[in-house]
């Protein structure tokens, strides 16, 4: 006897409408949605990054360079010093590796200033001054966007030139001068009025002579910090802005043979590996371990291929002469440095601090209502200080201090001044829903590898200055943008058009994307499970009402 059950190879009828809610009524219909992409929502200066990676990845470089200077007017200063935390949160980098956002936006930097590509300004003229102090990236940042908004800026800056700390605090190895200078000089062909070697040390009275009708502050933190080590007899002892400053203006000290440096931020790497290239051995002195420096990675990384020693969990208890007593620590459960007790003894010529900034504001202390608290100024949600039209941003607010922290403080300041200005308040947009990695269906795209940046060989980088990275191609800039998700924003890859059954989406021509008709929608959500990015969600479908 046959049994016709083991050769009936037709599943019985599932008429349950859990799953898919398709049957005579629809339960549930797709939308369109709009998500914000974790690269996004990661970059501190608010660059809208997916964007100017769609012109970029159609080669439309200079609709890409005016897309990314809406937010941040330093493209090819930024695609070499921000520490990229849109590549940490990049959704690719769950697949394969993260899409190399810095080196495109250096590409799309630097093309512009070969083309000499300028900025548009569209808006009226305000009739309104505002007074920046400090040109570091903070205070150019406010200055470029208030000028964009119909303001006249102007800038005074104690120092001799433009550029705060991306001057006199980033080696030229990794930010050549020229580059830093072209997009500050763009800067000035806007109209910002730049007073250089103008200390303000009253600032009321600096708005009063000026006739400001608004003040932003964003000095830099240019003072070392100090600790007290005893010594007798020592060597030369400096700190590290101080020797970083003198080497930038062609003053190089003169240290001896082996120099130690004091401290584990990047300030202690970059002022380690100036000193190799100036042909000193230095070593660096760390109270913790790597991984609890406040140095980034591949700060320490380059430092090390560069033959820079690091004595990890050292304190210096003495210095006398050349030769360095210094205490060997041990790390607690909470990764706090203690004493062991156990000393060793180092030989240098030299000691660098490099322990940290402090920022000098004793030309606010006399304004009223301004506060201070660990030593920076206090500011409300609008970035304004306790004095009404006095606003501060980059190193002098409680924040860390990045050249890309800086520029979003400096366009997050000039949105509220403008909103001061006109006798209005800013209101920040809501953000969208993020789109993390869970909501893609990365199913649908192949491995394609991140593309590396050429760097010099080891005995060239430490010949001299010359820039350690290079930069991407436009083939290679191309491929890397491509290499972007779009995530949680419709790229009309036309996965909705093609799979819909009952041809529901309804294409609407190159850059309209797509709508859908709901006479022939089903809802059965082919449309969601065939779009890779997230564009597309499935929500209840809206109640119907009985009209009377």
């Amino acid at each position: 006897m046959t049994n016709h059950k083991s050769i009936n190879m037709t599943r019985p009828l599932d008429l349950r409408h859990d799953q898919r809610h398709v049957g005579p009524q629809r339960m549930q219909r797709p939308t369109y949605v709009d998500l914000l992409p974790t690269c996004n929502n990661a970059c501190p200066a608010g660059e809208n990054i997916q964007a100017w990676l769609t012109y970029a990845q159609a080669g439309q470089f200079q609709q890409a360079w005016q897309m990314l200077t809406q937010d941040n007017p330093l493209p090819s200063v930024h695609g070499r010093v921000c520490y990229h935390p849109c590549e940490t949160a990049c959704n690719r980098g769950k697949l394969d590796s993260a899409v190399s956002i810095h080196a495109v936006e250096r590409f799309l930097g630097d093309l512009a200033i070969e083309q000499d590509w300028q900025f548009k300004l569209t808006a009226p003229a305000s009739g309104k001054r505002v007074l920046v102090v400090g040109a570091g990236p903070s205070g150019l940042s406010a200055a470029y966007h208030l000028t964009r908004m119909g303001h006249s800026v102007e800038i005074h800056e104690a120092g001799p030139m433009a550029g705060g700390m991306m001057h006199f605090g980033i080696p030229a190895y990794r930010l050549p001068r020229a580059i830093l200078d072209a997009e500050i000089r763009r800067i000035e062909t806007m109209g910002v009025k730049f007073v250089l070697n103008h200390r303000v040390d009253d600032v009321l009275a600096e708005q009063a002579e000026g006739q400001f009708d608004a003040i932003f502050v964003a000095v830099g933190a240019h003072i070392s910090r100090r600790t007290e080590i005893p010594a007798r007899d020592a060597g030369k002892m400096l700190d590290a802005i101080s020797f970083l400053k003198d080497v930038e203006t062609g003053n190089a000290p003169q240290l001896g043979r082996r120099v130690a440096i004091y401290g584990g931020g990047n300030t202690a790497m970059d002022t380690a590996r100036v000193a190799k290239r100036l042909g000193y051995e230095p070593l660096i002195i760390y109270r913790r371990d790597r991984s609890n420096m406040p140095a980034h990675d591949f700060e320490a990384d380059e430092a090390l291929q560069e033959d820079v020693k690091i004595h990890w969990l050292r304190t210096i208890k003495q210095v006398e002469d050349t030769t360095f007593t210094v205490e060997v620590m041990a790390l607690d459960d909470n990764g706090r440095p203690q004493p062991t007790g156990q000393l060793e003894t180092l030989e240098a010529d030299a000691l660098i601090m490099a322990l940290g900034q402090d920022v000098d504001t004793s030309f606010l202390s006399k304004v009223p209502g301004v506060k201070f608290v660990n030593g920076v100024t206090v500011v409300d949600q609008r970035m304004m200080t306790g004095y009404p039209g006095l606003f501060a941003g980059g190193d002098m607010v409680p924040s860390e201090r990045t050249v890309t922290i800086g520029v979003g403080h400096g366009k997050k300041a000039a949105r509220h001044i403008d909103a001061w200005l006109r006798g209005e308040t800013y209101v920040k947009p809501p953000k969208h829903p993020l789109a993390t990695f869970d909501k893609l269906h990365v199913w649908y795209y192949t491995d394609a590898a991140q593309r590396p940046q050429g760097h010099l060989d080891l005995k060239q980088r430490l010949s001299g200055f010359e820039e350690v990275v290079s930069g991407l191609s436009a083939k290679d800039a191309v491929y890397e943008a491509k290499r972007c998700l779009s995530c949680g924003n419709c790229y009309e890859c036309d996965g909705c058009y093609g799979a819909c059954p009952e041809d529901a989406v309804i294409k609407l021509g190159p850059g309209k994307r797509y709508r859908f008709d709901y006479d022939l929608c089903t809802g059965c959500a082919v449309c969601f499970e065939q779009c890779p990015c997230h564009a597309i969600e499935m929500i209840a479908e809206p109640q119907q009402t009985d009209s009377k």
